[in-house]
């Protein structure tokens, strides 16, 4: 008997059909191993030794695999074909080593690019041994960002209150979209003017032509700045006689874009699918460990971890037979199509990622995939395949007309691009992150030189430069790909990693950088500024590069990080945190205090007219303060309109006073977004506030409805049914109407403040009318993953009372923000549900599913009253894990 050990039991499961009954697959999921999370994992003391923890989960898996040693006569270790699958057949086999699992059994290690039952077999015939180089490579990375994260991230609790921590690569990417925020910050738009005029051929054929030089100078597309300029060119045009100078076709080719690797395939996923990386990723390797194909487990796309381009000589001869076959001679090359990698420190090593098979068409796949895995297997199956076909053929004209009016005479230009043949574009088109107009996307008509130009109309338009757009996940993935920081296998946790902490937020589909975030990166900036380098970091990686090839030993380069780094931690534990303010205050300046409009002091409180607006750190973060604290008490977040609906300018806007009680209503931002406030604080009384419901935005705030939502509850009427009251209100959970113990929640279009008694029976009756069909219905039955792989049994996912949870045999498992339903794999559930058991001994009781709109059950307050910032505290070291 052979053992062979994998990462997955979905990938075990596969693997085991194709080998038969001479062989037993057992799955490690993922690594077995790892650093404890505290201080002197790694010792640099010591030769930067590394103490290995194996956790009670992996210890059970290592369990299973040496008692299937017993009597087999060789361990086969089948991990993924990158650094990462390396490294885990390497903790693999020296666990196993240190369990005194291996007598005489021989140990291999084999590699495939793709499950299918082929590249496995053959796969089986070409064992080799650990690549020791790869490993050191791997054991390098991971001690470095060990280090960096538990040497740094107690400097930061310690002199930057609220940041969590920072991490090597991670705060590189951070510093990228902080960067881009800071530039579209700085930003002066200026103004430009474009002159087009709308020309007509001797047979009537419009089209346009735009104003390119005047009187033998060139004009570029910012030189007519003011509307007097543009006006001059527009009268001067108006009455110009319009001739065909020159017409010129001219014959492109535009070829088709490689197949995807691991960074391209992220990025047009984002731009086509709306797949966020990670789900991207999800979705990729759920395809490349298989999927039931009538009875049969088959791998429908090679590893999706790769930077490499290359296609295998058997792919290439199928995708090429395809396309003769589906869309004939015409689109086929003569020869298969090669590619290089642009990439920086590009390994190369494995193949781009495409289908198993070319000849598995994505309409006939559909009906085995969910609808993510049948557009993401569509995506890769068309550009590989087009990635193979002829190029587009195409005829680009250029148009040179003279205008000559009242001795003046000005230039204009047309273009236009015909397809003569459409080759690779009949089957894919790459898509763009930021997509300019094509001014030569169009057609002209026939016309030739000398030929007498009609005038149809002149327009004249007024222009603004744009700032430079922010980062999609898309293009900061393309963007640290250029810059070689990060390799394939980390873009997608890399900015996992950023939400998660609470640095960069989405919006509009774009990366915004949080406060924290902003505030994290100047810090490192100001004082750690080589180790956010973007050279440096790419240098780190190249270095890594060496290290797998053999050419560097691994320890090398950890002595040289070290030395260096431990001198500039050095240098910041003798600051104190006030010297770290100010210099944060500084650099944070054009953030923090944009100019104003009217030209007053943007450091001038509002508040008081005397004090001056600094950078505070309290022990949730930053903030703004005035410098005449604790007399006075004005605060804001750091930046204006950075809270979640939007927030006042300057921290504080004053709305108009209460004719009832005449104090001030204001409109202030705090931790926790906008809300009114009704007068001032006074000695051992705090004013009344109102937080602003979801979906209003501080802009459209004004006196009668802060009025209003500082009334709430307010009584709507009676219920026609027994005479008591419904009443509306803002709880945690949004506005909502109530009736007795039953609470509606507002939809959209609902207002709280002017919601009538007939729309709010009609809502109260729809929620009891629901909750009794769900009644009815019992309770949810759940989605089924499959049988637990070594306790049996089915593991199911279900909609629970705190949310979505993985459940068996009366063990309960909450399905972490990173996981849905819909998503969630066999394998992912084994591992949440084996943790929970673990941490909770005993089986939790399994919660009573009920209606996620009657978590409002308990009755709300009046108004929720957040907070506001924090002063600024000290708070005290502690420890913790870069994660």
């Amino acid at each position: 008997m052979n053992i062979v050990v994998v990462e997955s039991p979905a990938k075990a499961k596969t693997i085991n059909r194709y080998l038969g009954s001479g062989y037993e697959v057992l799955a490690s999921f993922g690594h077995v191993r790892d650093l404890p999370a505290k201080d002197g994992s790694v010792d640099p003391e010591h030769n930067f030794r590394m103490i290995w923890e194996v956790d009670d989960k992996s210890q059970k898996r290592l369990n299973d695999i040496a008692r299937a040693l017993k009597g087999a006569s060789k361990l086969i270790l089948a991990t993924d074909p990158d650094r990462e699958g390396e490294a885990i057949s390497w903790h693999v086999l020296e666990a196993l080593k240190e369990k005194q699992a291996l007598k005489k059994q021989a140990v291999e290690r084999v590699v495939f690019n793709a499950i299918t039952k082929q590249a496995v077999l053959d796969a089986m015939k070409h064992p080799r041994k650990i690549d020791g180089a790869l490993v050191d490579a791997y054991l390098a990375r991971r001690a470095l960002d060990y280090l960096v994260g538990f040497t740094l991230s107690p400097v930061l609790w310690r002199k930057l209150p609220g940041a969590r921590s920072a991490g090597r690569v991670q705060s590189v990417a951070l510093r990228l979209v902080c960067d881009r925020e800071l530039e579209i910050e700085k930003f002066v738009p200026r103004e430009y003017w474009s002159l087009v005029a709308t020309l007509a051929t001797p047979r009537g054929e419009e089209f346009e032509a735009r104003l390119i030089g005047a009187d033998g100078q060139k004009i570029q597309r910012l030189d007519i700045g003011t509307p007097a300029e543009a006006d001059a060119f527009k009268q001067a045009l108006e009455s110009a006689a319009f001739t065909v100078a020159n017409v010129e076709a001219k014959p492109a080719k535009r070829n088709p874009p490689p197949p995807f690797t691991t960074s391209t395939l992220q990025q047009e996923a984002s731009r086509k699918l709306g797949f966020a990386p990670a789900h991207t990723m999800r979705v990729a390797q759920r395809l490349y460990e298989g999927v039931d194909i009538d009875g049969e487990t088959i791998g429908l796309i090679t590893y999706m971890r790769t930077d490499g381009v290359d296609v295998a000589e058997e792919a290439l001869a199928a995708a090429r037979r395809l396309i003769g076959a589906d869309y004939g001679r015409d689109y086929l090359p003569p020869s298969p199509r090669q590619y290089q990698t642009k990439a920086k420190n590009a390994q190369e090593a494995h193949e781009a990622i495409r289908p198993t098979d070319a000849a598995r068409r994505p309409r006939e796949m559909k009906s085995f995939l969910d609808h993510d895995q049948a557009r993401l297997y569509e995506l890769i199956w068309l550009r590989m395949v087009a990635s193979q076909m002829e190029s587009a053929e195409l005829e680009r004209t250029t148009a040179d007309i003279t205008a000559k009016a009242a001795g003046r005479v000005i230039d204009l230009r047309a273009t236009g691009t015909v397809v003569k043949f459409d080759g690779f574009l009949t089957l894919y088109q790459e898509g763009e992150d930021d997509i300019v107009a094509d001014e030569e996307g169009r057609r002209l008509p026939e016309m030739s030189a000398g030929e007498n130009l009609s005038k149809r109309k002149i327009d004249a338009s007024q222009h603004f430069t744009e700032p430079p757009p922010r980062y999609s996940e898309a293009s900061l993935v393309k963007r640290m790909e250029e810059l070689g920081i990060g390799r394939p296998s980390t873009y997608a946790s890399i900015l996992q990693v950023l939400k998660d902490r609470g640095y960069t937020r989405i919006e509009k589909k774009r990366l915004v950088p949080e406060d924290k975030g902003r505030v994290l990166t100047a810090f490192l900036e100001s004082f750690f500024a080589r180790y956010v380098e973007y050279d440096f970091t790419a240098g780190l990686e190249e270095q890594l590069d060496r290290i797998s090839n053999n050419e560097m030993a691994w320890r090398d380069l950890l002595r040289d990080f070290w030395r260096e780094f431990t001198a500039a931690v050095g240098d910041i534990k003798e600051l104190r945190v006030a010297q770290v303010i100010d210099a944060l205050d500084e650099m944070l300046a054009p953030h923090l205090f944009p100019p104003r409009a009217d030209g007053a002091d943007p450091r001038k409180c509002p508040n008081c007219d005397t004090g001056r607006l600094s950078l505070k750190l309290g022990k949730f973060g930053g903030f703004i303060g005035c410098t005449n604290y604790p007399e006075c008490r004005y605060t804001r977040q750091l930046a204006p309109g950075n809270g979640a609906n939007g927030g006042p300018d300057g921290g504080m806007k004053k709305l108009g006073e209460d004719p009832v009680s005449r104090l001030e209503v204001t409109l202030r931002s705090g931790r926790f977004g906008p809300y009114i406030q009704l007068g001032e604080a006074t000695e051992g009384e705090k004013p009344k506030r109102a937080s602003l419901p979801k979906g209003l935005s501080a802009d459209d705030v004004d006196l009668d409805r802060a009025l209003g939502l500082l009334s709430l509850p307010r009584e709507i009427g009676k219920h026609p049914d027994d005479g008591e009251p419904i009443v509306a209100g803002v709880g945690r959970f949004g506005p909502y109407v109530q009736h007795g113990k039953t609470y509606a929640n507002l939809t959209t279009g609902d207002d709280v403040l002017t919601v009538g008694l007939n729309r709010a029976v009609t809502l109260i009756e729809e929620k009891r009318a629901k909750r009794a069909h769900k009644g009815r219905r019992g309770a949810d039955p759940g989605r089924a993953l499959g049988d637990h792989p070594d306790k049996g049994g089915p593991i199911v996912v279900k909609n629970g009372r705190y949310g979505p949870y993985a459940s068996h045999d009366g063990v309960n498992a909450t399905l972490p923000s990173h996981l849905t339903p819909e998503t969630i794999t066999l394998e992912e559930a084994v591992g949440l549900i084996e943790a929970r058991s673990a941490r909770g001994g005993k089986k939790p009781a399994a919660a009573k599913p009920r209606s996620a709109a009657r978590k409002a059950t308990a009755k709300p307050k009046a108004a929720a009253k957040p907070k506001p910032p924090a002063s600024p505290a000290k708070e005290p070291p502690r420890k913790g894990r870069d994660q």
